[in-house]
């Protein structure tokens, strides 16, 4: 190879889970081939309104469809698997490569979304290798999170050997005996790592992380003390908290009643797979509990972070159909909030007690631990893989930045990592990281429509916070109004009347007719319906940001007597039409 000649570039693309927690979604490439890395999903923030799911911008992949050969899934976590279904709408991904557990609550949603046909999935186990394209060999090393069967990948290419942590921390005493396979990341350090990409979730956070089996005496111990009937909520995708739960129960004799569908599939894969062990009259439906001493029941439920929709959460607002809150009833939050999620949960723990019920929540309780590593656990990660160059994910800009200074301490040279984000285009050689250029990112929503145009939040956040003003006028062909206007508030705040409000309208209307209404008459007894309502619309705009001193939305219907003239179709409004006050 000559001095020009082009060195070998790996680009490393994340396209999610940069500066935020969720949608993790990673991008490789090599010359002519991509390997997807994980593709999950986010939720909605309070101001998106509507909105079911986030999901990354995708834009990228779409346009190098015929590039892909892959994807790998390092767990079963909704913010690394529950975006693949909607993107197999768009993209062909030929095989799917992944742990058991997540590989069987993949399916499922695959199915739910009409799409299990439109690729292959492969499960793998621990130090597998598989191949996707001619540049990608990719392993699998069993590493200890928070979900069972999660893996760290060793992704060989063509330049060297990358590390992709995937979700992890060091769990010594793993609650499935599933130890995390240390020798074999050693062995890659040994020999020589090109980069680390690793989980920056708890770099701010000294120590390491507690192991999972550290809970249990906790819970133990909260059970016990409850005179009448506990209900617990945890992550659904928690298997190892869930099985330790159900330990107890079993232990202490509460029959377990699940309520929550994410839970109940969780569950129900985790038993099939061996990830969970109790017997099956262990459970018993709500209809059979209710029969029960109040001591001898245990309600698993769906709700830790205040989910609107969620079980527990509509228990908390009295809307559940089964299940009432009463006096003597201990509610366990086996699970902190996640940023962005305090206040729900905050909200749902108010409104269980308010009802009567005792709620054990909070750190100090010892009832939760995080599947992420502190900052003891990245340093392990560092020292066990010894990578040349650095690059930190999983995490909002102050973790990732945190987790730069923490390589940097272990011997990684300040010119060896990166900060990034969405969208950028990491280029690694054999001697350099650099970035270099960035691709379309951001996000795209999801309501149960599909996709959600930008305008579209937009119209409905000016709903929710200005409100609506309705205007329906009916025009003669002399230009006359032939009746008053009708006129409707709909979340606009106002201390002006209604009836003031119409003749307010019906003056402006007038105004318009008189003062336009010859320029948009047309030849032969035609008009440009069209034009006289975008008219009209200007001068409501007007009127309503003068009086209301807010952008409130106005949906105006232009109504004429279309049946005693011809007129000219490409002019003829004979719809109502959204217009946002700008």
């Amino acid at each position: 190879m000559t001095e020009t000649a082009v060195k070998p570039t790996l680009k490393v693309i994340p396209l999610g889970g940069l500066h935020e927690i969720g949608k993790n979604t990673c991008v490789f490439e090599f010359e002519d081939e991509i390997i997807l890395l994980d593709a999950g999903l986010a939720f909605p923030t309070d101001g998106m309104h509507g909105v079911n799911i986030v999901l990354p911008d995708m834009t990228y992949l779409r346009e190098n469809r015929h590039k892909i050969k892959g994807m790998i899934v390092t767990h079963g976590h909704e913010d690394h698997i529950g975006g693949i279904a909607f993107h197999l709408k768009q993209i062909d991904i030929p095989v799917i490569h992944g742990p058991r557990l997540a590989m069987a609550l993949l399916q499922g949603k695959l199915e739910e979304a009409g799409v299990a046909g439109k690729t292959k999935l492969k499960t793998v186990a621990p130090r597998d290798v598989v191949r996707l394209g001619t540049h990608f060999f990719v392993e699998f090393i069993r590493n200890t999170h928070s979900i069972a069967d999660s893996f760290t990948l060793a992704i060989h290419t063509p330049i060297g050997v990358v590390i992709f942590t995937g979700d992890f921390k060091f769990d010594h005493t793993p609650v499935d005996g599933e130890n995390f396979d240390l020798q074999r990341l050693a062995e890659h350090g040994e020999r020589g790592v090109l980069c680390l990409i690793s989980d920056s979730t708890n770099s701010e956070v000294p120590g390491f992380t507690p192991s999972e089996r550290s809970v249990y005496p906790n819970l133990e111990r909260i059970f016990a003390q409850a005179q009448g009937r506990l209900l617990v909520t945890t992550f659904a995708s928690s298997v190892h908290r869930i099985n330790m739960i159900l330990e107890i129960a079993q232990k202490q004799g509460r029959t377990v009643s699940v309520v929550g569908r994410s839970m109940l599939n969780v569950i129900a894969h985790a038993r099939n797979l061996g990830y969970i062990k109790c017997p099956d009259n262990l459970f018993e439906p709500l209809k059979v509990i209710r029969n029960l001493p109040d001591h001898k029941v245990l309600i698993l439920t769906t709700g830790s972070q205040g989910e609107p929709m969620a079980a527990l959460s509509r228990i908390a607002r009295k809307e559940h159909r089964q299940i009432q809150i009463r006096s003597g009833d201990t509610v366990v939050f086996s699970a902190n909030p996640i940023p962005g999620n305090t206040i729900a949960v905050v909200n749902t723990i108010d409104q269980l007690m308010m009802q009567g019920a005792q709620v054990i929540y909070g750190r100090h309780h010892g009832i939760h631990v995080s599947g992420h590593g502190c900052q003891e656990d990245q340093k392990l990660m560092l020292n066990l893989t010894r990578p040349r160059f650095f690059l930190p994910v999983h995490g909002e800009h102050r973790m990732l930045v945190k987790h730069a200074q923490i390589a940097q301490s272990m011997g990684v040279p300040a010119e060896n990592k990166v900060i990034i984000n969405n969208g950028d285009i990491v280029e690694l050689t054999q001697d350099a990281i650099q970035i270099a250029g960035q691709v379309s990112s951001g996000i795209e929503l999801m309501d149960r429509a599909g996709i959600l145009k930008a305008h579209v939040l937009e119209e409905r956040q000016r709903l929710a916070e200005d409100g609506m003003v309705t205007v329906a006028a009916t025009v003669g062909l002399d230009g006359q109004l032939l009746t008053a206007p009708e006129v409707h508030l709909r979340g606009v705040v106002t201390a002006i009347s209604l009836e003031k409000w119409q003749k307010w309208v019906q003056s402006s209307v007038e105004l318009a007719l008189r003062n336009r209404w010859q320029q948009y008459q047309l030849a032969n007894r035609r008009v440009n319906w069209d034009g006289l309502k975008s008219y009209i619309e200007r001068e409501l705009q007007g009127l309503l940001r003068r009086e209301l001193q807010t952008n409130a939305t106005l949906l105006l219907l232009v109504q004429h007597p279309q049946d005693h003239c011809e007129i000219d179709r490409d002019y003829a409004v004979d719809r109502s039409a959204t217009t946002l006050a700008s």
